[in-house]
């Protein structure tokens, strides 16, 4: 059976998006593969939101070639926001790619990919020089959510696509269109199917989740959750990414309510500062969001807030950073994902006076040092404790652990001492973890039990055996 390799770049969007093409492909009668020279088919699925995504996605796309040098045969495909965004600079520059798709396009997608079918017979293609597989170092990207053992155990679920909010610094409805929501007897119908394929968590995604509405009758986010959590097969669900102008009291109500939804709360902020949020567009100002975060936090007071944050703004001044720098220590967030501003092409930023590159660096290293410290004691405060966490599988950095993500999205690491590698028990997803240790990256800890469902008993794991003779 012919082997359909599948690379992503980019938000929990693409993830969805590359598990809806994984899904076709299957369909079609391609085998996921986890490597790409075992493939027939390439997909890169692309990020634009910063420079550094697009120049990741071009050199991945350029690196593959020696694939294509190869095995003419083989087809690449590109997708997603870049495909979307430089589809005619794309032919020019890489024309070894066989087919460019945009972000509008995975039924078309789709339809090539089982066109194609016929042409691969049952033979997998693949590479035998050892010289060439050397050259397949990744670069970047990864095909998480698509392959592997574990994968089944989240399903990422679209509930709408594209944003009408139109930030000056963002390319997504340049790319991704305006607001498009999906019926929720359409997402209700996935989230059963992904439950019925042993899905344990389900993650519904949007570029601004918290503002659906549901095209027949209207009902909003809040209410889409709560339809989810109260489903009998349902484990745990989650969301991403909420944009606080929708962020209301009924939805903090929602949240509070259900057991089964995640207690982490991703609510970017961008900046501390009023003025750079109104150049941002971003629709409120810090008072706004420091009022939501209070409603919340008085709500769910045991929950993670994590955030998205940027610096180097046009415009942004030494007083606009400083209020950034307090609003995250008032806040203490539990993650932040920061980055100098990018200038996006076609957004209005991006024709604005830029500041210089050394100033956004430095800003970025102060903002990143005050964020660690918030960072470093949450994951501390977990020193002692048990966590129960779901599977990601073994570490990519040491294969001797296994690794975890807690309901609070906090990475977990642990000793792998029931040889997981070699023999995978995705149908024990659950890891209880005691937590030992605290880092920047998240925490590590001892497996002391496993467990075949969130609220269920688990079984207890022995402790690694230390040698103290060597």
């Amino acid at each position: 059976m012919p082997g359909i390799y599948i690379e992503t770049f980019g938000c929990q969007m693409n993830e969805a998006d590359s598990q809806e093409i994984a899904e076709r492909a299957i369909r079609a009668g391609y085998t996921i593969v986890e490597r790409p020279h075992d493939a027939c088919v390439l997909v890169v699925n692309t990020c634009t939101v910063r420079d550094n995504a697009e120049a990741r996605a071009y050199g991945r796309i350029g690196h593959l070639k020696v694939l294509k040098d190869a095995n003419p045969s083989m087809r690449l495909v590109v997708t997603g926001c870049l495909a979307e965004q430089d589809r005619d600079r794309m032919q020019r520059n890489v024309p070894h790619v066989d087919a460019i798709f945009g972000t509008q396009e995975l039924a078309r997608l789709g339809d090539a990919i089982a066109a194609w079918r016929s042409e691969f017979g049952e033979t997998d293609a693949g590479l035998e020089e050892a010289e060439e597989r050397a050259l397949l170092v990744p670069v970047g990207g990864n095909a998480d959510g698509v392959t592997g053992a574990y994968s089944h155990l989240r399903a990422f679920v679209t509930v709408q696509r594209g944003c009408s909010y139109y930030c000056t610094f963002c390319i997504v409805p340049h790319v991704r269109g305006r607001f498009d929501h999906r019926p929720m007897t359409d997402i209700l119908a996935e989230v059963e199917r992904r439950l019925e394929e042993g899905a344990r968590e389900i993650t519904l995604v949007g570029q601004t989740v918290n503002a659906y509405r549901d095209p027949a009758t209207g009902a909003d986010f809040a209410d889409l959750l709560g339809v989810v959590a109260e489903l009998p097969a349902l484990e745990r669900v989650t969301f991403l990414t909420s944009h606080p102008k929708d962020f209301t009291a009924r939805l903090v109500r929602t949240l509070a309510a259900y057991p089964k939804i995640n207690p982490r709360l991703h609510l970017p902020m961008q900046s501390g500062s009023t003025p750079v949020l109104r150049k941002m567009n971003r629709k409120y100002t810090i008072d706004e969001y420091r009022a939501k975060i209070e409603v919340f936090r008085a709500a769910c007071p045991d929950w993670a807030l994590t955030t998205d944050l940027i610096v180097g703004f046009p415009g942004e001044t030494n007083a606009d950073f400083a209020a950034t720098l307090e609003a995250c220590r008032e806040f203490q967030f539990a993650q932040a994902f920061s980055f100098v501003y990018s200038p996006r092409r076609g957004t209005p930023a991006a024709r604005w006076q830029q500041l210089a590159v050394d100033i956004g660096k430095e800003r970025l290293h102060e903002l990143n040092r005050v964020v660690d410290e918030g960072m470093v004691a949450y994951y501390t405060a977990k020193i002692g404790t048990t966590v129960r966490a779901l599977i990601n599988g073994p570490s990519k950095k040491d294969r001797t652990k296994l690794a975890a993500r807690a309901l609070d999205n906090v990475n977990v690491v642990a000793p792998d001492t029931e040889g997981e590698a070699r023999n995978p028990r995705p149908n024990e997803p659950w890891l209880d973890i005691r937590i030992e240790a605290a880092h920047r990256w998240g925490c590590s800890g001892t497996i002391v039990g496993r467990a075949r469902s969130f609220d269920g008993p688990a079984r207890a794991v022995a402790s690694p055996v230390l040698d103290l003779i060597a």
